[in-house]
């Protein structure tokens, strides 16, 4: 599903519970993460609805490197001869989606928290379970753990590890929005609850991380912040953060 606008020039498409955005600049795209296989084709379906072809995509930048964020990646890369960015912490990572690092035990989490079942089950059938890695791409020069990338849009690179080793976050100043990508979400897809969180231990590799990166998502004081899972939130980083905080870590 495309939801045009959800800043400006920045529209987002979801899909089995995942998102992924499209930056507008000039008549070119920098595509936020590459979400699950069956997006593939409607990221097609949305460029036609925003009047863009496929070449008018210039970069994918990548906020981390878990399977349901390159899903699509190697297909991108091969197809669109587009260069892929992400953190030199995640590459190892883009290569092998699966090899992650988390905290806790996986299998516990659906009987724990009955509510992700049908989450989870949505996001194998998009994909999930059929990944292919991606090599040959290129990573953020980041000072001081922030960059500017030569992309359209120009996004702010915020490194923001925790969930995974090299997330980063992309802020858009004269835009007022943050994509947070899963260093902040609104839907954990390992629990099923709402509202601003980190993600949970199963697909976390250091929580205590994750919730100090969340200073760098608060110091943007963007008004819109964009996750890559769940619904946008238009209250603030400073309210979304100071959330995640009291909720903490499953």
């Amino acid at each position: 599903m495309l939801t045009t606008r959800v800043a400006d020039g920045v529209h987002r498409l979801e899909h089995a519970h995942v998102n992924c955005y499209l930056i507008e600049d000039g008549g070119r795209l920098t595509l936020v993460d590459a979400g699950l296989p069956a997006m593939w084709s409607l990221l097609h379906e949305a460029l036609r609805e925003l009047g863009h072809e496929p070449r008018d995509i210039a970069a994918i930048a990548l906020t981390h490197a878990h399977f349901d964020h390159v899903g699509f990646a190697a297909r991108a890369q091969r197809e669109l001869r587009v260069p892929i960015w992400v953190h030199a912490d995640d590459a190892y990572l883009a290569a092998h989606p699966y090899r992650y690092s988390h905290e806790r035990l996986r299998s516990t989490y659906p009987l724990r928290y009955p509510r992700a079942i049908p989450i989870l089950a949505t996001m194998t059938r998009a994909g999930a379970l059929a990944v292919k890695g991606v090599r040959g791409l290129r990573t953020y020069d980041l000072d001081g753990g922030v960059g500017t990338l030569d992309v359209p849009g120009s996004p702010r690179v915020l490194f923001t590890p925790g969930h995974t080793f090299g997330h980063c976050a992309l802020h858009l100043p004269e835009r007022d929005v943050v994509i947070s990508g899963d260093a902040l979400v609104t839907l954990d897809p390992y629990t099923g609850r709402t509202g601003p969180h980190i993600v949970a231990g199963a697909a976390t590799a250091n929580s205590s991380r994750a919730l100090a990166s969340l200073d760098a998502l608060a110091a943007t004081g963007a008004s819109v912040v964009l996750p890559g899972h769940g619904e946008p939130w238009a209250d603030g980083a400073v309210d979304a953060v100071a959330r995640a905080r009291r909720a903490g870590a499953a």
